[in-house]
């Protein structure tokens, strides 16, 4: 599915990405920046990444509650889309926004948005899939550190496979068992694969590299495809 002049997009990226180095984070924007030449609406959700969890994991130790713990993940989050929104220049909406009402406010003014996360026990997947349901976004792109979905853990297993396509059901199979903690969420996480269920919003898993990116756009069938 080539994307269209008309069509809005919702991207997730990694956190990850802002672990690299400064050159991986101009090289996404300068994809987003052709991207906006086709596009009617782009909005763009940082996660943690690395700095989140150290943090967090520090915050633990000292003995912060759960609520503080997300907090904080939340906040490296948003530091995050500052950085991708400084290096987007004028092209970006200049802050990112508190809530998903002031996100869907901000995106009719053409910019691009990118927001972090918005409130405790809420991923930025989450937030992803709920700015992809209240903008009828045509599809959402979650860049992540792996290909796409596999049958196991690619990290761990040499022989994991690629699966093209998994419905929502058999990707909360896969995910079930899984305690959901601050600075842990993988993939999607129940509530992200609710509201995608909810909305049959199309969604894609990909990695987080400029040519992946970029391939999903010109409609390139690329990493997994969830279905509803």
């Amino acid at each position: 599915m080539r994307l269209k002049r008309k069509d809005k997009v919702v991207l997730k990226l990694t956190g990850s990405l802002f672990d690299r180095n400064a050159e991986d984070i101009k090289a996404i924007a300068e994809v987003l920046t052709d991207a906006l030449k086709e596009l009617e609406g782009l909005t763009v959700v940082t996660g943690g990444g690395e700095a989140a969890r150290r943090y967090i994991d520090a915050a633990r130790k000292i003995g912060a509650d759960q609520a503080t713990l997300d907090e904080i993940g939340t906040e490296v989050s948003r530091i995050n889309a500052r950085l991708l929104i400084t290096t987007l220049g004028s092209l970006a909406y200049p802050y990112p926004p508190d809530t998903l009402e002031e996100a869907v406010k901000a995106s009719s003014t053409g910019k691009v948005v990118v927001a972090g996360g918005f409130q405790p026990g809420q991923s930025t997947n989450a937030v992803a899939s709920l700015l992809a349901e209240r903008l009828s976004a045509t599809i959402l792109i979650n860049a992540t550190d792996v290909d796409g979905i596999y049958d196991k853990d690619p990290k761990r297993f040499s022989d994991a496979k690629l699966l093209k396509e998994v419905t929502v059901a058999e990707l909360r199979r896969m995910l079930e068992g899984g305690a959901i903690h601050a600075g842990t969420y993988e993939l999607m996480d129940p509530l992200a694969l609710k509201i995608i269920e909810r909305s049959k919003i199309p969604t894609r898993i990909i990695r987080c590299s400029p040519e992946s990116i970029r391939g999903v756009l010109v409609g390139r069938d690329i990493g997994t495809l969830i279905v509803g």
